[in-house]
């Protein structure tokens, strides 16, 4: 089916999915069955300039995004591993945070209510959520998810209201700067109206700073969290600025706009390459509305050092049962896609660090994780290397410069921003000088090439 075809079928269809999915709730797990996607609309130029210098965060206590990355008060890097959890629609599923942070998970999305669609969660129970996942040592995401599909979902509430949600509960906020993100709304925009996404994103999170709120804030894209139109992309720049405290995560959605490592990869390195924080806050690894390339999103996601939450771990219906990590709350009842998430390549349990406020190694650990030559990365980047070899000095021991000459060693000769590995043999794997060779059956990027990106 073609993009316009996509997008068409949308709009004809987008409110009246939502409305049957609203029905549909609790038993119906997910707020994504109207998942809106027409594949990938044609990427309109990017409009995102100098957010290098827009993203250095003023915030140093708590959660806090430097240089487009997430870090904790420690200085430590924090990379989310972990999925969601419908806690707004099973509430009495008490055990559940537990059962996740046992699979390995350093994550947990919580969706929550403001009461405009379903039972409202009360500042009490914020407060037992927050508690529950500091018990289970785990970093919590509280999301309102009233908001799903704002402009094509009739029943779908406001991102002003759901700030309102917030500054009513902010009392159990408070002092877990450590341990909470707040995500204001999920996916606040279906396909229509999108546009408004920009100014209603920016007005939430200067209200919820007036009213003292110093958390790291999460927004979610536009069209039904899958930003096939790029406003998020485009516009994150500005809507980062817009929060005095510097200290704003954009997240995306990956469903079957992203069916191929191309869409994937090129969203994703747009937010690396500018300096802006971004977290893949939902994927599958099947959909309705088209299959996401999972095994992307879980490679590009290590490679680039971006955080990964996916949905969910159990409860969906009304036909996306196949999206349950596990089957009825069963935490031994792992389903094909609990399993491939959890258990596979580049999964939780293979690249999951918990949070050092919990005693853990921090997000590819205390030093930016390990070079291919089996030296850490340094976290502070060039200034830890004065002459310009590539090796620097941190925490009394040498460190590699990621990126530089020194960057390299092991089979592959690393990894590239891209998720492909980079060329052993150099420019002579690649006859054409296109950046790309070819080696072990496989592509490679030669090194600081024009592919190397």
């Amino acid at each position: 089916m073609t993009d316009s075809a996509r997008r068409t079928w949308l709009t004809a269809t987008g409110s009246a999915l939502a409305a049957v999915a609203g029905l549909l709730l609790p038993v119906f797990g997910t707020g994504d069955t109207a998942q809106a996607t027409a594949g990938a609309a044609p990427a309109p130029t990017g409009t995102t300039t100098g957010a290098a210098l827009a993203t250095t965060g003023t915030t140093t206590g708590g959660l806090h995004v430097r240089d487009g990355r997430l870090y904790e008060a420690n200085g430590s890097e924090f990379v989310m591993r972990g999925v969601n959890h419908a806690h707004a629609w099973y509430p009495g599923e008490t055990g559940a945070l537990a059962d996740i942070a046992a699979k390995g998970a350093n994550t947990v999305r919580v969706v929550l209510s403001s009461g405009d669609r379903w039972t409202g969660t009360t500042a009490s129970e914020v407060a037992s959520v927050i508690d529950d996942c500091k018990a289970n040592e785990v970093i919590c995401v509280l999301e309102v998810h009233d908001t799903t599909g704002y402009g094509e979902d009739a029943a779908a509430t406001t991102l002003d209201r759901a700030a309102d949600y917030w500054i009513g509960v902010r009392s159990a906020l408070r002092g877990q700067e450590d341990h909470v993100l707040v995500n204001i709304g999920n996916e606040p925009f279906g396909n229509n109206g999108y546009t408004a996404w920009t100014g209603a994103t920016k007005n939430a999170v200067v209200k919820l700073r007036n009213a003292g709120i110093e958390n790291a804030l999460m927004v979610d894209a536009p069209n039904w969290g899958q930003d096939w139109s790029h406003t998020m992309r485009d516009n994150a720049a500005s809507v980062f600025a817009s929060d005095p405290r510097r200290n704003t995560i954009f997240s995306i959605h990956m469903y079957g706009v992203y069916d191929t490592a191309a869409e994937v990869q090129g969203y994703l390195n747009h937010f690396v390459s500018n300096g802006l924080p971004i977290v893949v806050g939902e994927f599958g690894d099947n959909h309705s509305d088209g299959n996401p390339d999972e095994n992307a999103i879980m490679a590009t996601a290590r490679s680039l050092r971006v955080g990964y939450l996916g949905w969910s771990w159990s409860g969906n219906g009304g036909g996306v049962e196949y999206l349950d990590l596990v089957t009825g709350f069963d935490p031994n009842a792992l389903t094909a896609w609990g399993d491939r998430l959890f258990n596979g390549a580049d999964g939780i349990v293979a690249t999951s660090k918990r949070a050092t406020v919990y005693g853990g190694g921090g997000g590819g650990g205390e030093t930016g994780g390990t070079a291919p030559n089996g030296y850490p990365y340094c976290l502070d980047g060039g200034s830890s290397d004065p002459d310009g070899d590539g090796w620097g000095w941190e925490a009394g021991r040498s460190c590699v410069v990621r990126g530089s000459a020194a960057d390299t060693g092991g089979t592959t000769g690393g990894t590239a921003p891209n998720g492909y590995p980079y060329c052993l043999n150099g420019g002579s794997s690649d006859p054409d000088g296109d950046g790309w060779g070819w080696e072990a059956g496989r592509s490679c990027v030669v090194r600081g090439s024009a592919a190397d990106h």
